[in-house]
Formats: C-alpha cells, sequence, structure tokens
C-alpha cells in the first residue's frame, strides 16, 4: 500500500504535506466521502428500509394481480409522488415522506424479482403435503404464443375435514399433446415438487381422447403405472355443460351475425366510423364484441349486443349501401331472440358452476333445476307463451304479424334437443345425487345398508362390515382409571402394539371409544383387553332365527 501510494498518488504528499492542517482537513475530507459511501450498503439494515422493502412487495403483488406489465412500478411511484406532494403540502413531515417514496425500489427488474419470490412464497404455503387427501383437475390450452399449456388445480382436504382449492402450477407441453405427454408433463411435477402421489383419490379432465382416451388417454397411462393410486376419474360439469350448448345449431343465425361484426370492425376507418355513430345515438354500448370460440360465455354476450344495437348495425350499413334484407325479416328476427334469449339462460348456469369452494351438491341442484326448467319452457312455447324469453316477446312487440309467423315447434324441438343433451351427459347423477344428498345432510330418513352399498360402488371401496346405529345408545364410553401398580407394565405394552402397528395413539376425542381393561400375567407383563358392552349395544347385528332344541330332536 504504501509502495502505491508513493508511486500512484505521489503528488499528494507534495500538496498536503505531513502534519499540516491541510492534510487533516482533507484526510477528513476522504472519511466522509467514504463513509457516505458505505451508507449505501449499510441502508437495508434499518427500519425505513424494510418497510421500504415491504412496500415494494405490495406493489409487485397489486401489479402481478391485475395483471400489468412490470414496467409499470415506476408509473406507480411517480403517482404516489405526485399524490403525497398534493396531499401533504403543508405538512411538517413532507419531507420525510417524499424521502419515503423515494425510498421505494419498483424498477421493472425488481418488481419482476419480488413477483419470482412472491411466486416461490405461494409454492411453498400450498404445502400440499400436509393434507389427507386431494384431488386434481387440469385441462389443456394454447395461449396467443401457440405453446401449449397445461394448467392444473388442486383440491385438498385436511384432518379436520377443512378444504382448500388452489391454482397448482402451468406445465408447458413443448412439443406433442399426446396422452403420454400429459402424463409424463403431471408425474415429473409431482416427483419434482415432492408431492405424495398416494393420496391422489380423483382427476377431472375435459373429454378429449388426449385426456380420457381407454389406452392412449393420460388417465389410462397414471392408472398402468404402480406409482399411482387407485382414483376416480370424472368428466368435467362446466365443460359438459359447455358441450350441451352446441346442440342448439342455428347456424342461419350465428354465420351472418359474425359476419356482420367481422365486417364493421375489419377495417380501422369504417370501425371508427360505426363508434362515432353510436357515440351520436347514445347507444348504450359502445362498439360490438368479436366471437371467440374457445370461450364459452363468448355467443351469448355477442348475441346480446348485437340486438341491443340491431338498430344502429343496420342505420349504418344502409349509409354503406349494403344489403339489409336480412335484418328486416321478422322470422330471422324471431330465431336471433330466440338463441340469444336460451343462450343468456345457458351463461346463467355457466356462471353458477363457476367459482371456488363450489360442491358437487350444489352444482347436481343447478343442473337439475335447469333441466326441470327446460320442461317449462317447452310447454310454454308451445302455448305461444313467451315471458321467460324476454328478447322474442320484445321482437313480437315491434314486429306486428310477427305472431303468426313463429315456429313454435322448431323452438320445442330445439329445447327437448338441449334436454335430452343434458340428461345423456349428465346421467352419471342419479347414481351420484342419493350419495351426494346423503352426505350433504346425514340425518335424512334413508336406507343405511342401501347407501352404504351404493357409496362403495360409487367409490370402489369394500363394503362396511359393520354399520352403528345411535338410536339413544353412544358408542362411547368413559375410560375406567389403570391402577397405578399395573401403569408402568401397560404402557411398555402399548408402546410395544404401537409399534408393531397393531393399534394407533388416538389425540382427538373419537365418537366410538371403549376403556382399556388390563389383565395381568404370571410372567410379570399385562394382556390388553377392551371393555366392548356399550360398543356392541350400538352395533346393527344381523338377525337369524334359531330352532329350539326340542324342535330340532324332532326334525
Amino acid at each position: 500500500m504504501e509502495r502505491h501510494f508513493t508511486k500512484v498518488h505521489s503528488k499528494f504528499s507534495r500538496a498536503f504535506p505531513a502534519g499540516s492542517s491541510v492534510r487533516k482537513e482533507k484526510i477528513k475530507e476522504l472519511e466522509s466521502t467514504l463513509q457516505r459511501q458505505q451508507s449505501l450498503l449499510t441502508r437495508p439494515t434499518k427500519k425505513k428500509a424494510r418497510a421500504a422493502t415491504e412496500a415494494s412487495f405490495k406493489v409487485a403483488h397489486v401489479l402481478t394481480k391485475h395483471k400489468k406489465p412490470f414496467t409499470d412500478g415506476g408509473i406507480v411511484k411517480k403517482a404516489m409522488t405526485a399524490v403525497a406532494d398534493m396531499l401533504f403540502r403543508d405538512h411538517k413531515s413532507k419531507t420525510e415522506m417524499l424521502s419515503a417514496i423515494a425510498d421505494v425500489q419498483l424498477g421493472a427488474n425488481t418488481v419482476a424479482r419480488s413477483a419470482s419470490v412472491l411466486s416461490m412464497d405461494a409454492v411453498k404455503q400450498l404445502d400440499t403435503n400436509r393434507c389427507k387427501w386431494f384431488s386434481v383437475q387440469y385441462d389443456e390450452s394454447v395461449d396467443s404464443s401457440d405453446a401449449a399449456q397445461l394448467a392444473v388445480f388442486i383440491r385438498m382436504v385436511f384432518d379436520d375435514f377443512s378444504t382448500k382449492q388452489e391454482f397448482l402450477t402451468l406445465l408447458p407441453l413443448k412439443t406433442t399433446t399426446r396422452g403420454v405427454d400429459v402424463y409424463h408433463a403431471v408425474k415429473d411435477y409431482f416427483v419434482e415438487e415432492k408431492i405424495l402421489i398416494e393420496k391422489l383419490v380423483s382427476v377431472t379432465t375435459d373429454g378429449a381422447p388426449a385426456m380420457t382416451g381407454r389406452h392412449s388417454g393420460s388417465i389410462a397411462h397414471c392408472n398402468a403405472d404402480p406409482d399411482f393410486p387407485k382414483f376416480l376419474n370424472y368428466h368435467c360439469i362446466i365443460q359438459q355443460q359447455a358441450i350441451c350448448a352446441k346442440v342448439m345449431e342455428f347456424g342461419h343465425v350465428m354465420a351472418p351475425v359474425v359476419k356482420i361484426i367481422n365486417s364493421i370492425r375489419a377495417k380501422a376507418k369504417q370501425h371508427r366510423s360505426f363508434k362515432l355513430l353510436l357515440e351520436e345515438c347514445s347507444a348504450e354500448y359502445g362498439d360490438l364484441l368479436l366471437h371467440t370460440e374457445v370461450r364459452w360465455l363468448s355467443r351469448g354476450k355477442i348475441l346480446q349486443r348485437f340486438l341491443s344495437l340491431l338498430g344502429e348495425i343496420k342505420a349504418f350499413m344502409e349509409t354503406r349501401e349494403e344489403d339489409t334484407t336480412l335484418l328486416s325479416d321478422a322470422e330471422w328476427l324471431l330465431d336471433l331472440a330466440f338463441l340469444t334469449d336460451v343462450t343468456e339462460k345457458m351463461n346463467e348456469l355457466n356462471l353458477q358452476l363457476q367459482g371456488k369452494d363450489k360442491n358437487l351438491s350444489d352444482m347436481i341442484s343447478a343442473v337439475n333445476a335447469f333441466s326441470a326448467k327446460l320442461s317449462l319452457y317447452i310447454q310454454q312455447v308451445k302455448n305461444k307463451r313467451f315471458q321467460h324469453f324476454p328478447w322474442v316477446s320484445k321482437m313480437l312487440e315491434s314486429h306486428t304479424g310477427a305472431a303468426s309467423i313463429v315456429k313454435v315447434s322448431k323452438y320445442c324441438d330445439l329445447l327437448s334437443r338441449l334436454g335430452q343433451g343434458f340428461a345423456d351427459r349428465f346421467s352419471d347423477f342419479e347414481k351420484l345425487e342419493p350419495c351426494v344428498t346423503f352426505m350433504a345432510n346425514p340425518f335424512m330418513d334413508v336406507d343405511i345398508s342401501e347407501i352404504s352399498g351404493q357409496i362403495a360402488e360409487l367409490f370402489r371401496v369394500d363394503p362396511v362390515e359393520m354399520e352403528i346405529e345411535h338410536q339413544g345408545v353412544q358408542p362411547a364410553q368413559d375410560t375406567a382409571r389403570c391402577p397405578i401398580p399395573v401403569m408402568k407394565p401397560v404402557k411398555e405394552e402399548l408402546e410395544r402394539m404401537e409399534g408393531n402397528g397393531i393399534v394407533e395413539k388416538v389425540s382427538e376425542p373419537m365418537e366410538c371409544c371403549a376403556p382399556v381393561v388390563p389383565v395381568p400375567k404370571r410372567s410379570g407383563k399385562v394382556c390388553i383387553c377392551v371393555d366392548l358392552k356399550r360398543l356392541n349395544k350400538a352395533i346393527k347385528k344381523e338377525r337369524f332365527a334359531c330352532q329350539r332344541r326340542r324342535r330340532t330332536q324332532l326334525n
């Protein structure tokens, strides 16, 4: 260091002689500069810096939750500074507040790292190994970059019968999307994240062959893998409802509607002109919606928007000297109104089936209620009563003579095919409904033997050999006190039996509890017996009429 100082900083000794006051002032200046530089590295340990870091994570969480780009962090910081400058203009601590906002790091890279840390922390909090059982649901789709993505959701059941439903992961399928690819992607993720596959009880997928194929589907590959337990597989109820909606083949209505919407929105100039017309007319909506086949609610929404703006669309097409004969055809307009009403009702059902923490009982009730409504709709349409079809009613009121051309038989046939589609798709509900109803209300008056057999057949478990009825008899019994002289041998014997897997330790209140009866042996050990008198009174026993001795001798 001395050689470096004398060679590189040789002018320092001449400019600041040793022992002079000028040298001392220069050294103090250099020390203060060094302290300021070092303070930049020590600031994160302060209390204010911790709060700034937490604030940075809060902003990153909000941006990520609302699907905003990471670069918006800088905009948020500028907005916070402007708001604080105006709100605390006369506040005595205004400078400190602005300084605290300035300390919050919201650069694009910082927000990206914070989002990544939040994501990893969310995965750790999920902790799938704490649950007793879990079921998964996955579906494959293609994103905007033509990359196949497999979305996986999980529902967990814990020891206290509480449930938790969360989004588990998004797995990319880089090449093909066959059943074996889905199977390998799911299994590799389970192995990588150390998720216990033996806790899997059910898998829900869509009805695609890659998922449910008998030989090459992902479910078939999982069933053939010994690492997977025996599990149930279901077809997604919402997916089946969306497939039922395709029974309504009104191509002569949908094709012209989509064509007109695409023609208006195809070119920027006429699209701007159409929006300007809607603004001048004070229309209910400001624009038309594009149809997207993969979105289940899209058809109902674009039809409802199209009918709401029908007058403006017709006027716009007339200004461009386009053919509007179809938009004046009363029969076609009635078909359009009827399809709009039915799709709106289908969308309402779809929304009832969506959402977190939906149980099977509610979903079955919603589907059964809609099926019952279809029968009511058919009877009303046969009688030309359209009070449950508001768009058809409006069309009949606005077009004179439309009531004479309404095709009741066609509409009834459409509703009948829709009802038959529901009956075919949801035929499994006939087996599920009794079991689900019993689980939702176990105190209902049913035959326990029949219900247990249905549950055993449905969930592929062995029938229960013994059924307990609580007909005023509580199977739980107060435990007797263990005598002090045999307490130690009893403890040793219970530990031995627990170690050999004969008994299992229970730390929670049990419905069936019987006292232990220790019986001493000559060797000094004890034999553990159980007093089952109270439990035997609550057991549903088989009844066998035995013949008396005299009748047996006579035979």
